[in-house]
């Protein structure tokens, strides 16, 4: 498993980003029952770098808290199988990890909606990264069913490594 993660904010979070990303990504792929090492590229920015990004690959002018990028063409949520009919643009060719896709993040928004839910940094970044992991893996939230499954998966997760409200 391989994160790279990139701050391009002034804004230094009391934990170290990276760590709890590779918690993350294991915590998720292991309860999806990859059946791969995967790769994630993280970039943590700002509300007006997150806006742009929004804007020129969604085309909603506004700032949001995290955005996901997956690289495969899941048919259904959890099932990797589609990486297999494209290697060469799913696999990394020196690691063999699988390209799982890519996530932004809004360190202002971080602060933000921690101080709003009554909950610290770290459960605040650690709930949108969880969401973005599992948009990754091919979860979306377009239907009250799916945002049931995936609010289920979320809280079984950041549950299952500690991270609960009162952290």
């Amino acid at each position: 498993m391989t994160s790279y993660v990139e701050n391009e904010t002034q804004i230094r979070f009391p934990f170290d980003e990276k760590a709890l990303l590779d918690r993350i990504m294991d915590a998720v792929t292991e309860e999806e029952r990859c059946p791969y090492e995967t790769t994630v590229n993280v970039l943590i920015t700002d509300n007006e770098g997150i806006r742009a990004y929004n804007r020129d690959y969604r085309q909603i002018d506004k700032e949001t808290d995290v955005l996901s990028f997956p690289n495969l063409a899941f048919r259904r949520a959890g099932d990797f199988s589609p990486a297999e009919e494209d290697v060469a643009g799913c696999f990394d060719p020196d690691s063999g990890e699988l390209l799982l896709g890519d996530m932004i993040l809004s360190a202002d928004r971080v602060l933000a909606q921690a101080g709003e839910y009554g909950h610290s940094p770290l459960r605040e970044f650690a709930f949108l990264a969880v969401h973005s992991m599992l948009h990754l893996c091919g979860y979306d939230h377009m239907t009250p069913e799916d945002a049931a499954v995936m609010e289920q998966k979320q809280e079984k997760i950041l549950t299952g490594l500690g991270i609960t409200r009162d952290v």
